[in-house]
C-alpha cells in the first residue's frame, strides 16, 4: 500500500536577512524569517518572525513566536507568542495567546479552542 513521503527534516526552513521574497509559502515543517515576507504562508509547524524579520499577509499555522513585525491575518490552532520586542498590526484568531511586556499589538483577538489546524496544499481554500 503506498504512503505519503513526509520528510522528517529536523531542521527548519530559514529565510535569512537581506532576503525579501514575494509569494507564498506552504511547509510541512517549521519556517524561521529574518528577512521579509510579502504574501501567504501556510505551515503545519511553528512559524518564527525574527527580531529583524517582517511578514506582510496572511499565515496559518500552528505555533508562531513573534520577534519581528508583521502585518496581515493571522490564524494559530496553538499558541502564539508575542515577544518583547515584536510589533503586530492586524487580525489574530488563536487558541492561546502570550504577550510579553513591551509588545505592541494594533488589531483584533479572537480566542478560541476549536482553532483549525493549517493544511498545506490548501492556500486558496475559502472559508
Amino acid at each position: 500500500m503506498a504512503k505519503n513521503f513526509e520528510p522528517e527534516n529536523k531542521l527548519p526552513n530559514m529565510i535569512g536577512p537581506g532576503t525579501k521574497i514575494k509569494g507564498d509559502i506552504e511547509t510541512n515543517g517549521d519556517i524561521k524569517i529574518d528577512g521579509a515576507i510579502e504574501g501567504n504562508i501556510i505551515s503545519k509547524g511553528k512559524v518564527l518572525v525574527g527580531q529583524n524579520g517582517t511578514v506582510t499577509g496572511e499565515v496559518k499555522c500552528t505555533n508562531c513566536d513573534i520577534y519581528g513585525t508583521f502585518d496581515g491575518k493571522l490564524t494559530v490552532s496553538e499558541l502564539l507568542s508575542l515577544k518583547a520586542s515584536s510589533k503586530l498590526h492586524g487580525d489574530v484568531t488563536t487558541s492561546k495567546l502570550s504577550i510579553e511586556p513591551g509588545a505592541v499589538f494594533t488589531g483584533t483577538c479572537n480566542m478560541d479552542e476549536k482553532v483549525q489546524q493549517p493544511i498545506a496544499g490548501n492556500a486558496n481554500a475559502k472559508k
